[in-house]
């Protein structure tokens, strides 16, 4: 499968703060990857490394084949970024700033801009100055869209759109995912809607890459068991079978990629009673959470 991301040992710093250390991922084509992560992870600095907008403190950082630092003019006409924001030409209108967006992208496609604003039922000569911040989102998808590139980097898409529009922009999505082959980085807070169409998940943690794999099967595999607290839980810890633990009152959280039968092993030998032991099902935002912790 071809590569369009490459990340190999990428670290990077603000001055003596050490943001990245030693990451390493690939990026397939054809498919829709969820960054997941507290804020804080970068999350934004990776995406602004990828996009060429700061340069690594050291190791590489491929995009479409080239040095993201690098990237030549035809290469960046390819990627479509919607990066924390909305955009800058507000004084436009509907028409204009599709017009003016389609002199820079030699794939540009009108009627994918248009097939998605039209929905907004405004007029052509509304001005984008004068829309709320869910239609100037609108308007924003819309631009990626007709730009029809090869990668979309998309930065906190949902910012500003009702769950409506968002559902909207997900069945949007999957058709352009599908029928054209391409490859889709994003992040979101509102993880519902990622578990409804990502196909990897990537986990950051603290200077590291916690987690990446497939929806599916980090979903099968990453597990909640439940047991009454104890004075023997209280001597559990997050080690090579815990991932995390997680004591509210008198119900202790294990999470754990073990299954139920090495779980039960483990807490006999831990001196802990698996009577009222149970798995509780996750979704994906319950399941980050319990990989990654509430603080």
């Amino acid at each position: 499968m071809e590569n369009v991301i490459e990340l190999r040992n990428l670290t990077h710093r603000y001055g003596n703060k050490l943001v990245l250390n030693n990451l390493n991922l690939s990026v397939e084509k054809g498919r829709i990857f969820g960054v997941l992560g507290k804020n804080g992870m970068g999350k934004t600095t990776t995406i602004n490394i990828l996009m060429g907008f700061l340069r690594p403190t050291s190791g590489v950082c491929k995009v479409l084949g080239e040095d993201s630092h690098k990237l030549k003019p035809t290469t960046r006409a390819k990627i479509g970024l919607l990066h924390e924001g909305h955009i800058a030409y507000d004084f436009m209108t509907i028409k204009q700033v599709e017009k003016f967006y389609s002199n820079f992208f030699p794939a540009w496609k009108r009627e994918y801009y248009y097939e998605l604003v039209n929905k907004l039922h405004l007029s052509d000569n509304h001005r984008i100055s004068n829309m709320s911040c869910g239609q100037r989102s609108q308007i924003v998808l819309g631009l990626i869209f007709a730009q029809d590139p090869e990668l979309m980097i998309l930065d906190d898409y949902s910012m500003g759109l009702d769950p409506g529009y968002r559902s909207l922009f997900i069945d949007y999505l999957k058709e352009f995912v599908s029928v054209g082959n391409k490859t889709v980085l994003m992040t979101s807070h509102i993880i519902p809607d990622m578990e409804k169409i990502i196909d990897d998940a990537i986990i950051m943690g603290h200077q590291k890459l916690l987690l990446h794999t497939s929806l599916k099967n980090f979903k099968e595999t990453f597990h909640c068991y439940q047991l009454k607290r104890s004075n023997a839980t209280d001597n559990l810890h997050a080690d090579n079978t815990i991932s995390n633990i997680e004591t509210i009152k008198n119900i202790v959280n294990l999470y754990s990629f073990k299954d139920s039968e090495q779980i039960k092993k483990y807490l006999k030998i831990q001196n802990v009673s698996i009577n009222e032991l149970k798995e509780i099902p996750l979704g994906l935002e319950e399941a980050f959470i319990g990989l990654t912790g509430k603080y």
